[in-house]
């Protein structure tokens, strides 16, 4: 765990990654398990501006001979099962790896329990990771859109352009049908968009938003883990996104004192409102989703930020098939973890 002087650019882009999530509140337990219960859309288009308006800056970078993509290779298995695993975590702990740090600065004790079940799932995958190859199954390699198109850079725009104009009017669509007023997700998300393009841009950091390989990574620093073929993969990036997510931390420490909001609690009004007042079992579905969502960041090779945006803004394939896996996984998991549960209590 290294802080060189060139982190603290680091830290000013995970401060504004956190900002960002935190003015649009998508941050939030009650706002990302709300979207597995479909009571809350915010989620949604957020994501979909991001990957939408990261798209076509992005492209524009890469064609233009600014930047170059970083693509994460399609690795099938690892993919489809770390999906499934990080859809039914993420939908039971109500945060996905960049969101909580955000929210444990902002006095969410249960997203604290859920990085301590990270941290144990991050671990566990470095002591698996030998024998998990014969599941995650072969590398297919960084395919995208871009690797079949390059050669027709004016066909690669176009289609960017598409993409990207079909997920933002996807975006406003939800919000139409959503009937809620307005538009902080709007700018949460282009800004999202905006911020991979400034941080791939070889002057500035090189790399595009990522959060999940910092779990390991400091797990396994913690306990002297140091010395596996993993952790030696993981090192460099994971030293990077710690200082990353600590950047986030104080962006949602901040933002919650400056509007005079922090305040410590447990259970979120969604929590109380499907499953219930009691803390203890808030704790053990914290802390269990927080271990599968991080085994199944792990095992796909990426999260919601390192896959799902970074990836469907570039187009690839391993991140394109996380982010569909992952949305049936999490919506799935909301039905029966939830409403379901709601189901049973109402019934006695």
């Amino acid at each position: 765990m290294h802080f060189e002087p060139s982190m603290l650019l680091t830290i000013v882009f995970g401060f504004a990654f956190g900002f960002l999530l935190a003015i649009a509140r998508v941050n939030r337990n009650s706002v990302i398990a709300g979207m597995a219960t479909l009571d809350d859309f915010r989620v949604a288009k957020t994501m979909a501006a991001a990957i939408g308006v990261g798209a076509v800056l992005l492209a524009f970078l890469v064609l233009t001979g600014a930047a170059s993509y970083h693509v994460k290779p399609l690795i099938l298995g690892g993919v489809v099962y770390g999906g499934l695993l990080f859809g039914t975590g993420m939908a039971i702990l109500g945060y996905c790896p960049g969101t909580l740090p955000i929210s444990l600065g902002q006095g969410a004790l249960d997203a604290g329990v859920g990085i301590l079940g990270g941290l144990l799932g991050g671990l566990t995958f470095t002591a698996a990771e030998p024998a998990l190859g014969p599941i995650l199954g072969k590398d297919l390699g960084p395919q995208s859109l871009y690797s079949t198109l390059q050669p027709y850079p004016v066909s690669y725009l176009l289609v960017c352009s598409v993409f990207g104009i079909l997920l933002v009017s996807l975006a406003f669509l939800m919000h139409r049908r959503e009937k809620v007023r307005g538009y902080l997700w709007l700018y949460a998300g282009a800004g999202l968009g905006l911020l991979n393009a400034i941080m791939i841009l070889p002057a500035t950091a090189g790399r595009l938003l990522g959060a999940s390989t910092s779990f390991p990574f400091v797990a396994d620093r913690l306990l002297g883990f140091t010395e596996s073929d993993y952790y030696r993969q993981i090192a460099e990036p994971g030293n990077w996104e710690m200082w990353f997510l600590f950047g986030a931390f104080l962006a949602g420490l901040v933002y919650s004192l400056a509007r005079k909001e922090f305040r410590w609690q447990f259970l979120s009004s969604h929590w109380r409102k499907y499953r219930g007042e009691n803390r203890g079992k808030r704790a053990f579905w914290a802390f269990l989703g927080g271990f599968i969502l991080l085994f199944g960041a792990r095992m796909a090779g990426g999260c919601t930020s390192g896959l799902i945006l970074s990836g469907s803004m570039q187009l690839a394939s391993s991140g394109l098939v996380f982010a569909v896996v992952v949305f049936i996984a999490f919506l799935v998991t909301g039905k029966l973890f939830y409403r379901g549960a709601k189901l049973r209590a109402t019934s006695r």
